[in-house]
């Protein structure tokens, strides 16, 4: 395969978000294979600094690119369009990570010839809720780095020590009825993530060091491939504990959102932790290790990308009037957004934040000038 420059778009690189790491993951993979990642985000951070260091170029100005890519990789809708107008004559694919975030909404504009979700949820979200035809989804499921992630020696016949892995960990949120759930089992509990303060930018450091980890999505992944039992559980909600015979099933909903199904309670955190099995545990990792290896992942996602610029050569004449008109609906339906935005904001008593919306960096001159026009 012929190397490709593939521009990825994502809202911002300054934390260690799923779609920041996600990112991250995927432009160093791309390069290490012998292609040309660049990276686009309005807002730059950690996150960023720790790409260049690994020599991916990372821009917050897309004039800074002084050569078309070959794709667009569009993760989060207003810098996929910009991206889009910028370079107008490169298609596109979109890549959908949530359910909930109003930055996961898929952009549509003619360009964009394949849309990706993460996990059966989001594949919903495209196709039920925004009318994106199936054939044009393809669903690849997160993946974990097998090289990073190491098994662990074996989980003990009793839990000892617990983790929660959540960037929405607080006490206000599901860490008080951890807390609560592993002190009557005799668990000591430490905590990861960026509301308590303690990120870990190496967490294949830490995992192993877990009987059970109490996590969801990415994190309850990297926990699985370690070896610690894992107790799906976030702020949103808590779910079981993830066993060989659910494993499947849970795993085409990324361990998400559709599976917090139970509330945030210590009774019910007690009756999963209660579930502990070191030899299912270790099935479910196994399993794990067998089929979610980021190297299987990053092949799909290559043949995608050379499928869509195949198809994008032998499309013939492109059809200007069309996305003309899909770029003008998404600038009307941008306005509409942050026209709700600032109805919302001035009938409560969050108007001090107004100034700060005014100055959020959307992506670029021109999307700024239209969202400033709406909000002054």
């Amino acid at each position: 395969m012929r190397g490709l420059r593939i521009l990825i778009t994502n809202h911002f690189l300054r934390g260690r978000t799923g779609s920041e790491l996600y990112v991250c993951e995927l432009a160093t993979n791309l390069l290490r294979r012998g292609h040309s990642p660049i990276v686009y985000s309005p807002q730059l951070g950690h996150t960023a600094r720790e790409l260049r260091a690994a020599t991916v170029p990372v821009i917050d100005d897309l004039d800074a690119i002084g050569t078309a890519p070959d794709l667009i990789h569009g993760q989060h809708h207003v810098e996929t369009m910009s991206a889009l107008l910028r370079f107008p004559n490169t298609p596109a694919v979109f890549f959908c990570h949530g359910w909930l975030p109003w930055e996961e909404t898929p952009p549509k504009h003619p360009r964009i010839l394949r849309y990706v979700a993460v996990d059966d949820t989001c594949l919903d979200r495209l196709v039920s809720e925004n009318g994106i035809s199936e054939e044009r989804v393809t669903v690849i499921l997160n993946s974990v780095d097998l090289k990073q992630f190491l098994p662990r020696s074996p989980l003990p016949p009793q839990p000892a020590r617990a983790l929660v892995f959540s960037n929405g960990a607080r006490e206000t949120t599901h860490l008080g009825a951890v807390r609560e759930a592993c002190s009557r089992r005799g668990l000591t509990v430490d905590v990861i993530g960026s509301d308590v303060g303690n990120v870990a930018s190496r967490p294949q450091d830490v995992l192993g060091q877990y009987d059970i980890v109490f996590a969801k999505a990415r994190c309850a992944l990297e926990a699985m491939a370690v070896g610690s039992a894992v107790v799906l559980c976030d702020m949103k909600g808590s779910g079981p504990m993830v066993t060989a015979s659910d494993l499947d099933r849970l795993r085409r909903l990324n361990f998400g959102i559709r599976t917090l199904r139970e509330q945030i309670d210590a009774d019910v955190l007690e009756k999963e932790i209660a579930r502990y099995d070191p030899a299912d545990a270790a099935t479910v990792s196994q399993h794990i290790r067998d089929t979610a290896g980021r190297d299987a992942a990053i092949d799909q996602i290559l043949a995608m990308y050379e499928e869509v610029i195949d198809e994008f050569a032998a499309g013939g004449p492109r059809d200007h009037d069309a996305e003309g008109r899909a770029e003008a609906v998404y600038l009307r339906d941008l306005n509409r957004h942050h026209e709700t935005e600032r109805d919302s904001i001035l009938q409560s008593r969050t108007f001090r934040w107004r100034k700060r919306m005014l100055n959020l960096p959307l992506a670029g001159p021109a999307l700024r000038a239209i969202a400033r026009r709406f909000w002054e």
